[in-house]
């Protein structure tokens, strides 16, 4: 008899023929027979600004689109029948707002390498490409080189490995975003100011035989620092500096920020330090990623998705603090590079309603629970799924049909159904193989991708109670928003290409 697919996935296997072609991290997908303006050509500038900013914040929040912006007002919002409200983010009460195409030279599902390259050197290229044109050959001067040469000092700031595609694409010129160990180079040849956030991904290659390139960075002048004290003593007087979080999750990142404690460092202290740091009379550039928003949609996690989201406002309200002092001199613009998972608000086996506070009873992020049971898989080999109820129960909330908890009525909603554990017991069989040994077909890739079938499962079901839907493990084409306050911010509303943030900035700059 054949296998059914899945109702729960339904919409994900719709989808998947549309999205075939789109880049998951670092893929490259097949070019696009339709027509792009070759990127080579001349960017396209118009007469500089009157009024220049003298301190200009970019804030990229990858793989946030509408959605997810959206998704993190609901849950902090209000879903009481005849209140419902959501409370808005600082960013979207921006005075000026715009909306931006991502599609790349190659694909309309493009990736984080060369929709970076778009917003920071104004041109088209190829998935997987940093900051090169079409060609993969010549080198357009990305708005931070440009302004670097004016004078300003640079800053760069990450949530993820500090040589990741985003972060890299205003810094780095190169043909594959996974040459990491040259793009750490080309870091530490940028003579920029201020490095921060992540660490650094394949230090010594991928053969892991080359000389530490901390230790180049290092020989370029630069202070590497990596404790909370010497992070939160850096100043203007610290000359160049690489600050790396003392505490790293999930390849080398920031954890997410569902799973920091309370005094770990965030991604708005990193915000913070690099105003200090690059402080000075000519002003300063600084763009900020929270890239594991990103992250977090590829596996199909949206309370990680909507915490993060959370903590980039709060990084955002750094600057917007900064802006308050210095009101006729400071740029702020937040955007998306991409769009990642095809997140909706809208399910089809909830109808029209939402519960986002079903949300809440998720503790951990998907990848902090992979590692507990893992360490649960060592510490009994002959693990059950009984044995494992207990730990779902505490860090997702949601209670087995079985669980006495389940025959209270206000539990009801967080009670599985049967549908759903006998989900739920197939991705803990899957969980249990060895990774080598799971099973591989297309119906397994579409429940679990390349992520634990237990972790992804629950994550899931959660969303999907709550009234949260997906299309994809990678990237869609859905454009993302602009929002912008300050000096210039005039120029960034409307409809445009992410290429012309690149343009718009240069006119304002007065470049």
């Amino acid at each position: 008899m054949k296998k059914r697919i899945p109702g729960l996935f339904l919409g994900l296997m719709m989808s998947v023929s549309i999205l075939s072609g789109c880049d998951n991290q670092a893929g490259t997908p097949a070019p696009s027979t339709s027509a792009v303006q070759p990127a080579s050509a001349p960017v396209e500038q118009t007469a500089p600004a009157e009024k220049t900013p003298k301190y200009v914040f970019l804030f990229i929040g990858d793989g946030m689109s509408h959605v997810q912006v959206n998704a993190a007002q609901v849950y902090t919002g209000n879903n009481k029948s005849g209140e419902v409200a959501m409370k808005n983010l600082n960013f979207t009460k921006f005075p000026v707002a715009g909306v931006a195409t991502t599609y790349d030279s190659t694909s309309f599902c493009p990736d984080s390498a060369s929709t970076a390259t778009s917003i920071s050197c104004g041109v088209k290229t190829h998935s997987g490409v940093i900051g090169l044109n079409v060609d993969k050959t010549t080198k357009p001067q990305s708005i931070t080189e440009k302004l670097k040469a004016a004078g300003m000092k640079i800053g760069i700031v990450s949530s993820v490995t500090i040589n990741h595609a985003t972060p890299a694409a205003f810094y780095a010129h190169i043909a594959s975003r996974n040459d990491y160990y040259e793009i750490a180079e080309q870091l530490a040849n940028s003579n920029f100011d201020y490095f921060g956030g992540g660490a650094i991904s394949e230090p010594t290659g991928k053969d892991k035989t080359k000389p530490d390139v901390t230790e180049t960075i290092k020989s370029k002048g630069y202070k590497v620092v990596n404790t909370k004290n010497d992070i939160l003593a850096l100043n203007s007087s610290s000359g160049k500096v690489y600050a790396v979080n003392p505490v790293l999750q999930d390849s080398g990142s920031i954890p997410y920020a569902i799973d920091t404690k309370a005094d770990d460092l965030t991604l708005s202290d990193y915000v913070k330090k690099g105003i200090d740091v690059l402080d000075n009379e000519k002003g300063f550039f600084m763009m900020c990623e929270s890239g594991k928003i990103d992250w977090a949609c590829h596996a199909n996690d949206a309370l990680s998705t909507i915490t993060d989201t959370l903590a980039f406002e709060k990084a955002i309200q750094v600057a917007v603090d900064f802006a308050d002092k210095h009101p006729d001199d400071t740029l702020i613009l937040v955007t998306g590079d991409h769009e990642t998972g095809g997140m909706t608000i809208g399910y089809a086996a909830t109808g029209y309603n939402t519960a986002f506070d079903i949300l809440g009873r998720q503790k951990m992020s998907y990848i902090a629970f992979d590692s507990l049971i893992t360490d649960m898989k060592k510490n009994n080999p002959k693990l059950t799924l009984n044995d494992v109820l207990p730990v779902i129960k505490e860090n997702f909330g949601l209670l087995a049909p079985s669980d006495p908890d389940a025959k209270i009525e206000a539990n009801k909603a967080y009670t599985l159904t049967d549908y759903e554990f006998e989900k739920l017991e197939s991705g803990f069989a899957e969980s249990m193989k060895p990774t080598d040994k799971r099973t591989k077909n297309p119906e397994t890739d579409l429940l679990y991708s390349t992520y634990d079938p237990l972790s992804v499962t629950l994550t899931h079901i959660i969303n999907n109670k709550a009234g949260i839907g997906w299309t994809s493990y990678a990237h869609t084409g859905t454009p993302v928003p602009v929002y912008a306050m300050g000096v210039g911010a005039e120029q960034f509303g409307g409809s445009y290409d992410n290429t012309d943030i690149f343009k718009k900035l240069i006119s304002v700059c007065g470049l």
